[in-house]
Order: structure tokens, then C-alpha cells, then sequence
């Protein structure tokens, strides 16, 4: 059976309000957290370029109402997170990020991703930590370094974590590059998505695994969200083509998949239920979805053209999953 999504509109893009000078344009990548009054979504956002065209990256995040999640409450005033020093894996932007309340305990995680920039290729990227003492609203990294990054199999740019627990255990899903490729005369890196796992969440064990199979000549996936339902696990990421995909042609699309034991995946994009509009914010492109259950609903925030330059949208599931 397909899931049905009906789309609710664009909720928060900061264009639409007054927001600090590292909150310019783009709300990436949402993640939710519930609390008793409100809902928190963090995001990554950008300043305007430098004078070279160069964006950086910062991560706050937007206080919603629980009974009506297009009006704001609160918007942060200061980044969740600085970025790095000079030469630190996090130096050029901290996105995305995902957050969580630690196992028996009431304080906040966060994960995210530290970007520096190179020379030979635009970017690297490495999973950070970090742990919030006031209620999630900022956070403070366990150390300068990646709790998460390069190995002999996944050789560059790991991306796009999404903490969850279950089993008693933290799982981390995020992506892994495989390969970079020239579109164009331009490096684009092709990665796809992998998980690990930890006992405490700080010591990670990689399951050395492509999670999704692919069913584009050349696709890259991001942003797998996971949560359990109906007896087993399900899966909303996205995937794009790996070349010329800023356009509604080959720009990224919303996928599906299932699982019993969170390492093996069954794929069915058939299901998702939800595509690009005909017009408006999101007619190119559909991406970095996150689901949640709230009032006895099930939601998507998702992002829109240009991976969010305009903000994240809501739709909301028609029955039950």
C-alpha cells in the first residue's frame, strides 16, 4: 500500500522574517524535537557569501506551536554550535545536524557535520558531537575532532547523520562518498548512505554497509530518517542524479524503504507518496525529509528547490502508516 501526502505549504524560510546576520538565507535539513508547548526545529542556514562567493554554514533552529506548526514562537538568536578553529574539521560549516535526548539522561545531543574546504575538490566532510546543558539551545563540542570520519572504505566526505535509538542502542545512519566525478568541469561527489553503531554514542562500530540500493545509472542518496512502525522499520531518504541536477529533471526526489533489523533494506519508491510540485518553492526539487508524529498525526518537514535556499515545507500523512 502507498503512503498519501498532503502537502501544507512552506513553513519557515528565514526571508520571511527577521532573523540575526548568520541566519541570510536557506533552512536546511530540519530536525524535531517535542517538547510539552512547543515543537524545536533545528536547521543549518548561511550568511551571505564573502567576497569571493564562499558561503559558511551555521545551525540554529525554529520554536513552532504545537497546534499550529506555521506559527513561530521563537527563532534562535545564536548558533546551536561555533565553527571550528583554524584547520578543525568543522572550520567552513556545521550542517547538518541532528539531535537527540541522550538514554537516561535529560540532556541533549547533538551530531552533526563539519565542513572544511580543500583544494583539488570544493569540500571534506566529518561527523562531530556535541552536548547541550541548557535545554538544547546551544551546544558544546566533546573535542576539536570527528567522533565519526575517513576510513580505508569510506575515503571522504561523511555526511548527513541521523541519531536514533533502538534496542537499547544509538544508531547512526548517515552517508559515505564513494566516488568524486566531473560534471562538467566541476567535482561532484557521489555518496551513499551507510549506519553505525554505538553502546553510549560516543564509540562508534561502521556495519560496513551500502544500506539502499541504487536505481539511477548514477545516483547519490541523503538524509535517511528512521522510525518504527507497524512491526518494522521504515525509511524516507533522498536521492538525485549525480550530474546536472539542479533543475526538476534530475534534482533530488523523496524515497522509501523497509526493514526488519536496520541493516538489511528493502527498497520501494512506489510507496513514498509524495513528489515535486507543479509550480512554486518546490517544483524542482523534494529532499531531506524528516518524519514525526505529533497530535496523533504523522509529518514530513521537507526541503524545497535549491536543497532549502527558501526554507522547509510540511505535509502530513493521509492515514495511518
Amino acid at each position: 500500500m502507498s503512503f498519501t501526502w498532503k502537502k501544507l505549504g512552506l513553513v519557515f524560510g528565514p526571508k520571511d522574517h527577521v532573523t540575526p546576520e548568520w541566519m541570510v538565507e536557506f533552512a536546511q535539513a530540519p530536525s524535531v524535537i517535542l517538547h510539552d508547548s512547543f515543537i524545536r526545529v533545528y536547521f543549518s542556514t548561511r550568511p551571505s557569501p564573502d567576497d569571493q562567493g564562499q558561503y559558511k554554514s551555521y545551525s540554529g533552529f525554529v520554536d513552532l506551536e504545537r497546534d499550529d506548526l506555521f506559527q513561530v514562537k521563537r527563532v534562535s538568536s545564536e548558533p546551536i554550535f561555533p565553527l571550528g578553529d583554524l584547520g578543525m574539521f568543522d572550520e567552513f560549516g556545521i550542517y547538518p545536524v541532528s539531535v537527540i535526548k541522550g538514554s537516561g539522561e535529560g540532556r541533549y545531543r547533538a551530531y552533526y557535520a563539519g565542513w572544511t574546504r580543500c583544494r583539488s575538490v570544493p569540500f571534506n566532510v566529518s561527523i562531530g558531537m556535541g552536548i547541550s546543558n541548557d535545554g538544547g539551545v546551544s551546544f558544546k563540542k566533546i573535542g576539536p575532532g570527528p567522533i565519526l570520519s575517513f576510513s580505508p572504505d569510506e575515503p571522504f566526505v561523511l555526511s548527513g547523520p541521523k541519531i536514533r535509538f533502538f534496542n537499547d542502542r544509538y544508531y547512526l545512519f548517515y552517508i559515505a562518498g564513494k566516488e568524486w566525478i566531473d560534471d562538467n568541469g566541476k567535482p561532484e561527489p557521489i555518496y551513499l548512505i551507510r549506519s553505525a553503531i554505538s553502546e553510549d554514542g560516543y564509540s562508534w562500530e561502521k556495519t560496513g554497509k551500502d544500506l539502499i540500493q541504487t536505481k539511477l545509472p548514477l545516483e547519490a542518496q541523503a538524509s535517511p530518517d528512521i522510525f518504527f512502525s507497524g512491526g518494522k522499520y521504515h525509511m524516507f531518504f533522498c536521492y538525485r542524479n549525480g550530474k546536472d541536477y539542479r533543475n526538476r529533471e534530475n534534482g533530488y526526489r523523496i524515497g522509501y524503504a523497509s526493514s526488519s533489523d536496520l541493516l538489511n533494506w528493502e527498497r520501494d519508491d512506489e510507496r513514498v507518496g509524495i513528489d515535486v510540485s507543479e509550480n512554486g518553492w518546490d517544483s524542482e526539487m523534494i529532499s531531506y525529509p524528516t518524519v514525526f508524529e505529533l497530535n496523533g498525526e504523522t509529518y514530513m518537514f521537507y526541503l524545497g528547490n535549491s536543497v532549502g535556499k527558501e526554507g522547509f515545507g510540511c505535509a502530513i500523512l493521509q492515514g495511518k502508516l
